[in-house]
């Protein structure tokens, strides 16, 4: 038997330069399953994502997702993709080890954590108040910078990685700190600047709505210190203060320190993102 991609729609093209199609998963012409492929704009379309891959029940456990992903590969190499991604939900064991058969690797994992628990106290002497407009500045390039760098760190060209950099700006923080539900806010002790907190608003998967952690950064000079803890805390609290009861994250494969304080405060992994080199 045959498994191949039938398109159920046409070719969506977006005026970024975005390519998005829906497909049939076909076994000698017989409809099994579908996907959805896309390429990520924010890369400037080297980077293709594979969306929705599902298999019918009474299809599944006969390699038909490995032989769809395969073929979904090949569709995005011919759109110029050199990178695919996915998004595998964490509870999704046979996803995950066809993702490792196929040979990709994890790239991040969000997180997120039900805020049922109350108001936290910040730690002893920790408190805070709104960025300036000049320590905004000095902060924003640091951020894009990081971010990009985390990036480059894990393979992407600096342009690419760049271009990621700002397409999150404009996504995120496009009025800068007039942007509606944003808070970009400084940690202080005894008026000594402990770090910088960035949250806002986002869209889960499941069309829910939850606060976001965008950035944390403890200030060189006070790392290794517990603050990174103490600015979790405060960023349940500006959530709850602002309505939220799901509070989520993103966290880079490799930040072992990170991802154990994550678990620590209640966070638990929803979404494992892996990524692929197209040869």
């Amino acid at each position: 038997m045959t498994t191949t991609l039938r398109p159920s729609e046409p070719l969506q093209q977006s005026a970024d330069g975005g390519r998005s199609r829906g497909y049939d998963i076909c076994v000698n012409s017989r409809r099994v399953g579908s996907v959805r492929l896309a390429t990520d704009t924010a890369f400037r379309g080297a980077v293709g994502v594979i969306e929705d891959l599902r298999v019918d029940e009474p299809d599944r456990g006969r390699g038909r997702g490995t032989v769809a992903a395969l073929a979904s590969e090949e569709v995005l190499r011919g759109w110029g993709c050199g990178e695919v991604r996915i998004s595998v939900p964490a509870g999704a064991a046979p996803a995950r080890r066809m993702a490792d058969a196929l040979g990709y690797t994890e790239r991040g994992r969000n997180m997120i954590k039900d805020l049922d628990a109350g108001m936290p106290e910040l730690p002893r002497g920790f408190a805070f108040r709104p960025v300036t407009e000049p320590e905004f500045e000095e902060w924003q390039a640091r951020s894009l910078a990081g971010f990009a760098q985390s990036w480059i760190d894990r393979g992407m060209p600096e342009e690419l990685a760049l271009a990621k950099a700002e397409d999150s700006r404009r996504r995120f923080l496009p009025q800068g700190l007039a942007t509606p539900g944003v808070s970009v806010v400084v940690a202080v002790r005894d008026g000594e600047v402990l770090g910088y907190l960035w949250t806002g608003g986002i869209e889960l998967e499941r069309g829910e709505r939850a606060a976001y952690v965008f950035e944390i950064e403890v200030a060189e000079g006070h790392r290794g210190e517990g603050h990174g803890r103490g600015l979790m805390l405060l960023a349940e609290r500006l959530s709850l203060a602002a309505g939220e009861r799901l509070l989520g994250l993103h966290v880079f494969a490799g930040n072992t320190p990170a991802i154990r304080l994550y678990e620590s405060l209640g966070y638990r992994t929803t979404h494992v993102n892996s990524a692929k080199t197209l040869h």
